[in-house]
């Protein structure tokens, strides 16, 4: 394998990213999907639809060549934002009060198959949330997923409890805050 390159978009690019974001997904959840509703590429489609209509909605692809390997996405949680809504903890409420310039929610990450255990879904990560002006991020992790649990724990990111979102067949999730270094 050769050097990863890692492009970054924004909510002016998701049109023309959009089938290539959808055909890593059904790549990566091919699998997941036969059996498990919430991962089918057309409930993906609406998600990522969603997002990257949001303010602020950013993307990054690791490319070796021409070929996508991976990617990440997401965008700043507005205020009363429907992300902690499903959340199964009790937690202070300052923990969930948003402003839309203090959370930045990473929606997505994923890497394919023979680029994973290469250190793509770091680099992916790092260069997602790196130049973010947010005080700190979120993310959810399917809980049937410890080792991604794991992982996220190893670079940084706290647990804040259990989370349930709104949507059809949604799994329980680990919610999680990493705190970001704050921009000069």
């Amino acid at each position: 394998m050769t050097a990863i390159a890692i492009r970054h978009y924004d909510h002016q690019q998701a049109a023309l990213l959009r089938p290539l974001l959808l055909d890593v997904y059904a790549e990566v959840y091919q699998q997941a999907a036969q059996s498990d509703p919430f991962a089918a590429v057309d409930r993906f489609a609406e998600g990522l639809d969603a997002w990257s209509r949001r303010p602020g909605w950013t993307c990054v692809v690791g490319y070796e060549g021409d070929q996508a390997v991976g990617y990440a996405y997401g965008a700043p949680l507005p205020p009363a934002a429907p992300w902690w809504g499903g959340l199964l903890t009790a937690v202070p409420a300052d923990v969930v009060q948003e402003t839309g310039a203090r959370t930045y929610a990473l929606s997505e990450l994923m890497v394919r198959t023979p680029w994973r255990g290469t250190g793509t879904s770091r680099r992916l990560h790092d260069a997602l949330l790196a130049p973010r002006t947010e005080q700190r991020a979120t993310l959810l992790v399917d809980q049937d997923h410890p080792k991604v649990h794991l992982l996220y724990q190893s670079w940084g990111w706290t647990t804040v409890g259990d989370l349930r979102p709104r949507i059809p067949s949604a799994p329980l999730f680990h919610a999680m805050l990493l705190d970001l270094p704050q921009q000069p």
